[in-house]
């Protein structure tokens, strides 16, 4: 199937998850260009990609002639629940999400946007888990949006891209741990620990359109890295 190649804006380039998905997007050649905005340089350097550095993401209405022309967003910034209260988390995993997606909706009518949230996040907003129910209404209030497709990656475990670092304590010590024996759970359990390609794959095709959910958990998202929707 041709498709147009697309033009996508990463937030969140310099993170885990970002990192590895820019990575596969400067890769593939239906991909013609990446802008990342985020507030500190990604460290990858390609002909496709572009950099937007923003001091505050909440105030991004200032750089609204830069962000125009786009195909798709991938949204990957996020931050660990640990210590924060529930506002102090919601605000940078609900508050800020949302704002950019209400921005980036106007300034490119017909965009699609990938959202990256969390398995076990909490559709009903009302369980237990506070980062849970909090991810929940990020997700919803994101599909009741008129995006052309909008698509929760309810990620689990991530094989980092090689070489990344975590900026992160607790996760660096956590891969530093685990970091060996991810390959082979990655083959053991591909439906749980998604390499960079598979999730940076899963993101490029549901912006095309090629994803029958709007919420993938885990195996979802290694089925549509390796194309089946």
């Amino acid at each position: 199937m041709k498709t147009n190649k697309q033009k996508i804006i990463l937030f969140g380039a310099s993170g885990m998850v970002g990192a590895a998905v820019l990575s596969e997007c400067l890769n593939e050649p239906s991909v013609r260009e990446v802008l990342s905005v985020g507030r500190r340089e990604c460290g990858m350097n390609h002909p496709k990609l572009k950099e937007l550095l923003v001091p505050d993401l909440f105030e991004l209405e200032g750089f609204s002639n830069k962000l125009k022309g786009f195909d798709a967003c991938f949204f990957t910034v996020g931050v660990s629940a640990a210590g924060l209260s529930e506002a102090e988390y919601a605000k940078y995993n609900h508050d800020l999400p949302v704002k950019v997606a209400k921005l980036l909706l106007k300034l490119n009518k017909n965009m699609s946007f990938c959202y990256v949230s969390g398995g076990g996040t909490d559709s009903t907003e009302k369980g237990p888990v506070m980062w849970a129910r909090v991810k929940g209404r990020t997700e919803n209030e994101l599909m009741k949006m008129r995006f052309k497709s909008a698509v929760m990656f309810r990620l689990g475990a991530l094989q980092p891209l090689k070489g990344f670092k975590s900026r992160t304590r607790l996760y660096r010590v956590m891969y530093d741990v685990l970091g060996p024996i991810l390959p082979m759970m990655g083959k053991l359990f591909p439906g749980w620990v998604l390499t960079p390609r598979s999730l940076g794959q899963a993101m490029i095709r549901a912006a095309r359109g090629e994803s029958s959910k709007a919420i993938l958990e885990p195996k979802d998202i290694h089925e549509l890295g390796r194309g089946n929707t």
